[in-house]
Order: C-alpha cells, then sequence, then structure tokens
C-alpha cells in the first residue's frame, strides 16, 4: 500500500513538473508573423526610437546631443525584485543587436524573448511593446542599425533567487503580457486611438506612471496613477485627473509642456521627466496633441500612493 501511495505522489509531482516546465516555456512570435515582417524604414523609425526615449535608458546618464545615441547601456533600475541593468543595444555586433535578425528583433519586442530562446526580464517593458505594430517596430530595428557601433557589454543584473531563475517568468507572462489596449478609445476617433497607441505601446508611460502588484506586474486598476521611480529614487506623479494629478490641465496645456517642458503654472521638466520631454518634442505636435487626448481620457484617480 505504501508503495502504490509512494507511487502515485512521484507520478502526480512530475505531471506537475511537466506541466509547470510547459507553462513556463518562452512563446515566440508566431511564425506566420515573422515570416510577413516587412523592410524597415529608418526614418520612420526615428520616430519610433523618440517615441520609445530608448535613449532615456539605453545612453550613458546624463548624455547630451549626438552621445544619445551611443546605446552601451549601464543605467541601473532598483526595484523589490533586484538591480536590474540597462543592456548594450547599439548596431554592435558582438556586444549590442548589430547582429540580430528581423525576427530576433521582433521576439524582444513583441514577446521578450531573446535570441538564444530565453525570457527577458519585464524591465525590458515589452508588456506596452506588445501592443507596437510590426511595421514600427521594424523600422525602428532598420533605424538602430544605423546608430553608432558602442563595444563593451554592460554589467549584469544583479538578482537573488529566485528571482534570478528566468524560467519562471513564463508564468509571470502568461499574466501580463497582453496586447489588449487599457483604456478604450470611441470608434472612428483616429485621434484618440493614435494617442493610446503611442502612450500604452512605444512610449510605455504606463511602466512609469501606474503602480504595480506583488509580483511586479502593472495595476491596471490604477492605470497612470502614479509609482516609485524604477531608479529607485523618488516618485513618478499621477498623470490622470484625480486628486494629485494633472486634471486642471487642458489637453493643450499638455501638448505644450511635452514640446516645451514648461507647465500651466510656469514650472519647467526635472527629474527623469527631461529626458521624456525632450523625446516627445522631437514628435509632430499632431502626436504630442494625440497623447494629450488620450490622457484627458484616461480615468481619475486619486495619487497611486
Amino acid at each position: 500500500m505504501r508503495r502504490k501511495i509512494l507511487t502515485g505522489v512521484l507520478v502526480a509531482g512530475a505531471a506537475v513538473a511537466a506541466a509547470g516546465w510547459v507553462l513556463t516555456a518562452p512563446r515566440s512570435v508566431p511564425a506566420a508573423m515573422l515570416a510577413a515582417l516587412p523592410d524597415g524604414d529608418p526614418e520612420r523609425g526615428a520616430m519610433v526610437f523618440h517615441a520609445g526615449g530608448c535613449a532615456s535608458c539605453h545612453a550613458a546618464p546624463g548624455a547630451k546631443g549626438e552621445d544619445k545615441l551611443k546605446l552601451a547601456g549601464g543605467l541601473k533600475l532598483a526595484t523589490p525584485f533586484g538591480t536590474f541593468v540597462a543592456p548594450n543595444i547599439s548596431s554592435d555586433a558582438n556586444d549590442g543587436i548589430g547582429g540580430w535578425t528581423k525576427a530576433d528583433f521582433a521576439n524582444a519586442m513583441l514577446a521578450g524573448v531573446s535570441p538564444d530562446g530565453g525570457h527577458y526580464y519585464p524591465a525590458f517593458p515589452y508588456t506596452s511593446y506588445v501592443r507596437m505594430t510590426p511595421g514600427d517596430v521594424m523600422d525602428l530595428q532598420a533605424y538602430m542599425q544605423q546608430l553608432p557601433a558602442v563595444a563593451g557589454k554592460a554589467p549584469a543584473h544583479d538578482l537573488g533567487f529566485p528571482f534570478n531563475i528566468r524560467r519562471g517568468l513564463g508564468l509571470w507572462k502568461l499574466a501580463n503580457l497582453d496586447p489588449a489596449p487599457v483604456v478604450p478609445a470611441a470608434a472612428g476617433d483616429a485621434q484618440l486611438e493614435r494617442g493610446r497607441y503611442l502612450v500604452e505601446g512605444p512610449g510605455h508611460c504606463g511602466e512609469c506612471h501606474t503602480p504595480r502588484d506583488a509580483l511586479g506586474g502593472l495595476d491596471r486598476s490604477r492605470w497612470m496613477a502614479g509609482a516609485p521611480a524604477p531608479t529607485g529614487e523618488g516618485r513618478i506623479p499621477n498623470i490622470t485627473g484625480g486628486d494629485g494629478g494633472i486634471g486642471s490641465w487642458s489637453a493643450a496645456d499638455i501638448a505644450y509642456y511635452l514640446e516645451t517642458g514648461f507647465t500651466p503654472e510656469f514650472d519647467s521638466v526635472g527629474g527623469e521627466m527631461v529626458a521624456v520631454q525632450e523625446n516627445m518634442a522631437q514628435l509632430p505636435a499632431s502626436d504630442r496633441e494625440a497623447i494629450a487626448a488620450y490622457l484627458k481620457a484616461v480615468p481619475a484617480l486619486a495619487d497611486g500612493r
């Protein structure tokens, strides 16, 4: 009898382990989508690069001018799970992503899967990039391949157990990697749809402005209500219309702030938002206006503390 019980326990344990292995497996972009990836346009990709603020994390802290295009990584992001370090994403074929194929780049951006088939940590905001169009993803790669190649690997992440086990991210992705929009857009409202795409997709604004749950997933019930800064210092503000937010700002105020860095109270942009605003200033005015329209449509919430 004991032998039967032990055998049953072992069989059940093996079944659970097998199911866990399957559920945690990295899932790449569907083959049909990869086969249909278009050739990228670097001129369009420049706008995607600015919308995504890639230099904010991957250029050297405080970089100015052309140095902002040297994407050697190194920025440290302090989190409850450990310290993540932005990698080298320059066009260097050995230390950066210069040797990546179109499929490699699409899998990273849209599925959080590395060229060697492993999970990327969501400090890389693929939970937002999953909403991007394949065309924009390829345009971005085409632009980035023209940027300077910078040799040298960034330091490794500093993570303790169990967070250093990447395989477990498969379960995390099942709960958090969702291409569905967060805020509904009125059917036929092209401006609002464009703003939603920019904010929820390449702009990944929610990754910083939205509180996270105990496992590091975005708490969509508190979308844009403010959160601790990803660098571990200070807070990212509430940008909804609720208490502590920007409800007193008009859409024109928001668009002007994104263009110039000046608030309606005659203050100027500061902290980590400086780099974001500088990127937003590179976008067409219509895109800044679309972002403003979207932010005015986000449900008003009290500060996310």
